[in-house]
């Protein structure tokens, strides 16, 4: 496919990549390149004819809890712990009733697909059917997905919980049965964090992750009273990250997504850095539970592929920019209070921490350079750029990232095939 258009990304975090009116060309869903004028081979074939308009990678949401969907805006006023307490365990415990599962999940893969998210790593609940209907809804949407059904067995509320063993066995049988079944949409283990998974729990599914070599998706130092709650659970570990990456979990034999963060010591900043581990800034998130703002700049400096995701429903917009631009708002209110302006976060390397980074996690996506996934975008940008305004691409694309919506995205491509709405 061959289509034309000014074409915009990060191939490095530092700076864009910019094609001002040029063509980029895949083949068998593959990008074979970016090109001011159509090379030979391949002039006369079909053009999609998107002058004017800018083509971008596609988005990747690292981290969200979909069965918080309806949560979104809800218990902002309370600190992590209550907040799951009294608004996020009641919602969750719902999805044992699969047309209200069903329903909740259709509307978030439907908004995936409207805020340019193509893919996306996602928490379910702990519920093995309404965790399978979610995956199998995946698959017929075109969206590539990582799937957890999460595990729970301690510190949570009395009717929402399940045994060690059931819960293991749960997300085994879900691994077994989805293996192999699609490229786009896999399985990851889930534990919730530390405070709500015992010590055997952890272990066995760290056993599961080497077992089948499957990713993990988790919850790290967000909030001061999580992390001296965890370390009380946990007294004989190092720290909190250490409780991970004994039990398997801190990509060790295969990448381990770890939200938000905030709070790490020497030691658990080296540990990250060394090992498989995406670290997630949830700025929204972070800020609506009063958590504090991750150190974004120390852990990119040291090579840590740090992402940017919407962490629903803490976080209350899916759209990424939204979540980049308080992301960068909140890096240089850490540098001011700190007096360390090298801790701002560019525009360039906030888009990066939503595509390219963790685009990663998937393969070759979320970026457009040559043997990547022609995932991308078409944003129409004619309605936030008035005519008298000469504008350069960069600068239309940084006002859509600012100022535009969803509703900018005109078309969304996976592996070069437009991607209809899915409900």
């Amino acid at each position: 496919m061959i289509i034309r258009g000014d074409i915009i990304f990060t191939e490095r975090k530092e700076e864009y990549t910019v094609y001002e009116d040029s063509h980029l060309i895949a083949e068998e869903g593959i990008i074979k390149g970016i090109y001011k004028n159509i090379p030979e081979e391949h002039r006369g074939e079909e053009v999609i004819d998107r002058r004017g308009k800018l083509i971008v990678p596609s988005f990747t949401d690292i981290h969200l809890h979909a069965p918080q969907y309806l949560n979104r805006g809800l218990g902002t006023d309370k600190e992590l712990m209550e907040w799951l307490k009294i608004y996020t365990f009641p919602e969750e415990e719902k999805f044992r009733n699969m047309e209200y599962a069903e329903k909740v999940w259709k509307k978030v893969i439907n908004d995936l697909w409207e805020c340019g998210s193509l893919h996306s790593a996602v928490f379910s609940s702990i519920h093995e059917k309404a965790t399978e209907k979610l995956i199998e809804l995946f698959m017929v949407s075109g969206l590539s997905a990582y799937v957890g059904k999460v595990n729970m067995d301690r510190n949570t509320n009395e009717s929402y919980f399940e045994e060690v063993e059931e819960g293991i066995a749960a997300t085994e049988r879900i691994i077994r049965k989805y293996e192999g079944k699609s490229e786009l949409v896999r399985t990851i283990i889930t534990p919730r964090f530390a405070i709500t998974c015992s010590e055997d729990s952890l272990k066995r599914q760290g056993e599961l992750s080497d077992q089948y070599r499957i990713p993990v998706q988790s919850h790290l130092n967000e909030n001061f009273k999580e992390i001296e709650f965890t370390m009380s659970l946990f007294p004989e570990y190092e720290n909190y990250s250490d409780i991970y990456n004994k039990n398997n979990l801190f990509g060790k034999n295969a990448a381990s997504i770890m939200a938000h963060c905030i709070y790490n010591s020497e030691e658990e900043v080296e540990l990250i850095s060394k090992n498989n581990v995406y670290p997630v800034y949830c700025p929204e998130s972070n800020a609506n539970l009063m958590s504090g703002i991750m150190d974004a700049r120390q852990l990119l400096n040291l090579g840590a592929p740090v992402c940017i995701a919407s962490d629903i429903s803490g976080g209350h917009s899916l759209f990424l920019p939204r979540q980049i631009v308080l992301g960068i708002q909140m890096s240089k209110m850490k540098a001011r209070f700190e007096n360390d302006f090298s801790k701002v976060i560019k525009n360039s390397e906030g888009y990066y921490m939503a595509t390219k980074n963790p685009g990663s996690f998937f393969g070759k996506t979320g970026s457009l350079e040559i043997g990547y996934e022609a995932n991308f975008l078409v944003v129409d940008v004619s309605d936030i750029i008035m005519d008298i305004e000469k504008r350069s691409i960069t600068e239309k694309f940084e006002k859509w990232l600012y100022i535009g919506s969803e509703k900018n995205i005109q078309e969304r491509y996976m592996k070069g095939r437009k991607l209809e709405k899915p409900f």
